[in-house]
């Protein structure tokens, strides 16, 4: 069992770093100096808003099994 969620942990972790990778950063940038171009990638802000919840799913998986393995809850 605990080999189980070594692995869990593994495979949740590197599914965190690469999904907050894949989030656009909150700035404008340089198109925020240049007028509204932000306004053509509107269709972003849902596909954000799904990411969100599975970055926040698989953090919510990797802290759980952290929390598990360091208290050492399973003996």
């Amino acid at each position: 069992m605990v080999h189980f969620l070594y692995i869990i942990q593994i495979i949740s972790g590197l599914f965190l770093i690469l999904l907050v990778l894949l989030h656009s950063p909150k700035g404008d940038g340089m198109s925020g100096m240049m007028g509204s171009a932000s306004q053509l990638f509107a269709s972003q802000k849902t596909a954000e808003k799904g990411l969100n919840k599975v970055t926040y799913i698989t953090g919510g998986i990797f802290i759980l099994t952290t929390l598990i393995l360091g208290l050492g809850l399973l003996k």
